[in-house]
């Protein structure tokens, strides 16, 4: 069950409708500020895609839904929010503005979130009054299905909010990833950075083909990151001496001059136009919203088999979908609260919160 009374959605764009839509099939009632006049549309969007994916998990019933509310301002959004999510676009001076805004309007005991990836919190925290409730809370699209978050807590963030804020997002189904040091780009991106320049260059030289790249990623190593990851995979891959015997063995290649990793290729309109070229090939015609239904039902059929390894206990992401899912399931088979209960929960967490 979540521990989030009241949720706040402060940028209705991809990440921000993704984190409103796990919010609301949770149950929980959701406020959203987002300026565009596109945003009611775009966020109605991701929610068909979103409970077209949850239907699939669950197909015994989904939970009551939370309401959804368009604020007319910031303050609007936040006023009675436990748990405050801000998704607008990276630019430092944006964060500064937006969370100095929410920061002055939010109710004291309400954490809040950013989903920047790649802004350090300390440099955020900077615009906040009360910059020790602030973590960054990193996600991966798309929100709603992936679980995964990064939590990072900047020099003014209390070790007490980023133990709450890890409670927060585990109890809407996520993994909470605390990152032991404050980076910029914390580490999935830093990751995803280093393959993206590599295969920016293999595209720009003419070495294959944005689909050929994709081909290499999804018929190989791609399937074996899904369920192990990097670290285990390669102690796997040395054999039964394990990982010192994997290192020894191609520890010598990472001195061989094969990576252009450390030089970006120039972003020029030349490169621009080659890549969004053979993507447009690689689409076949298919609409962004074609090729999300077929990610997402990918996702789910992906997470649903991993759920069933390890003697049905699950293994990795298949775990959590186990535990979540069944999560969601009593979620959708209870009644709902009377408004007098959902009064005495609200007083025990503003409890648990201050002690």
């Amino acid at each position: 069950m979540s521990i989030i009374g009241k949720a706040a959605a402060i940028g209705g764009g991809v990440i921000g409708a993704g984190w409103a839509a796990r919010l609301l099939l949770n149950g929980i009632d959701v406020s959203i500020y987002d300026p565009d006049p596109e945003a009611s549309r775009k966020v109605g969007e991701v929610m068909k895609g979103a409970r077209r994916a949850y239907k699939q998990m669950l197909p015994g019933g989904l939970p009551k839904e939370g309401k959804l509310t368009f604020a007319k301002t910031i303050a609007e959004a936040v006023a009675d929010a436990d748990f405050i999510q801000e998704s607008v676009p990276e630019r430092l001076d944006l964060k500064h503005k937006v969370l100095a805004e929410i920061d002055a309007h939010a109710p004291a005991n309400a954490i809040v979130g950013s989903s920047t990836s790649g802004i350090k919190p300390s440099d955020m925290q900077v615009a906040m009054k009360h910059p020790e409730r602030m973590v960054v809370g990193h996600p991966f699209n798309p929100v709603y299905l992936l679980p995964l978050v990064e939590v990072v807590g900047g020099k003014d963030t209390l070790p007490e909010a980023i133990e709450v804020a890890k409670e927060m997002y585990a109890s809407i189904g996520m993994k909470p990833v605390v990152i032991r040091k404050e980076i910029e780009a914390f580490v999935g991106d830093r990751l995803l950075e280093a393959a993206w320049r590599e295969a920016l260059w293999l595209i720009k030289d003419g070495i294959c083909t944005v689909e050929e790249l994709d081909d290499i990623m999804r018929y190989s190593f791609g399937l074996r990151w899904a369920q192990m990851g990097m670290f285990q995979v390669y102690r796997v891959a040395g054999g039964e001496a394990g990982m010192r015997h994997f290192m020894a063995q191609f520890g010598p290649c990472l001195k061989w001059p094969w990576t252009k990793l450390m030089d970006v290729p120039e972003f020029n309109d030349q490169l621009v136009d080659l890549i969004a070229t053979q993507s447009d090939e690689q689409a076949h015609g298919l609409s962004i919203r074609e090729l999300e239904k077929i990610r997402d039902d990918n996702l789910v059929a992906i997470m649903e088999a991993l759920s069933k390894q390890n003697k049905g206990k699950g293994w990795g992401a298949g775990a959590l979908h186990n535990d979540y899912t069944k999560r969601l399931a009593k979620l959708a088979a209870k009644k709902p609260a009377s408004k007098a209960a959902e009064k005495a929960k609200a007083g025990k967490l503003k409890k648990k919160k201050k002690g």
